[in-house]
């Protein structure tokens, strides 16, 4: 493939500028959740994680809290964004897999459905900025005009 395909493929977008919206909700609480598994990791890092029965959970607690900082300020800046979007969706969808579901099996589907909103909002975003890209008012775009 050529480079410069590839890189017109990540960085170029025709999204709206209103997309801007949509990166603050994604990128922000990414990077709100991510800062929390550190600054409580008991509750929301890798003591969550031991109680859903994660493996590793001292060293996965830190790892996915990382990984939501650098990918939710990637995205709120409009950098790399399609990128950022992937890893982004592997942590919601383990969460959905390993939290939601067990509650749809055991309390049924509206329950679940109450408690995966947040996750199914940043599901749909992180997608939706996969497909389109960070639009006009995003580094992507000013690396792109270049």
């Amino acid at each position: 493939m050529n480079p410069l395909s590839l890189k017109s493929r990540l960085l170029a977008t025709e999204a709206p500028a209103a997309t801007f919206l949509i990166r603050l909700m994604v990128g922000g609480v990414f990077l709100s959740e991510g800062l929390q598994k550190y600054l409580f990791p008991a509750e929301v890092g890798a003591g969550r994680f031991a109680k859903i029965g994660l493996p590793a959970p001292e060293f996965l607690g830190p790892f996915v809290g990382g990984v939501e900082i650098v990918c939710g300020t990637l995205v709120l800046l409009g950098l790399v964004t399609r990128l950022a979007s992937i890893p982004l969706l592997i942590v919601i969808g383990v969460a959905l897999a390993t939290t939601k579901v067990p509650i749809l099996l055991a309390s049924g589907f509206w329950k679940m459905a109450h408690e995966s909103r947040t996750d199914v909002s940043m599901l749909l975003g992180a997608l939706f900025l996969l497909w389109v890209g960070a639009g006009p008012r995003s580094l992507d775009a000013r690396i792109w005009q270049r």
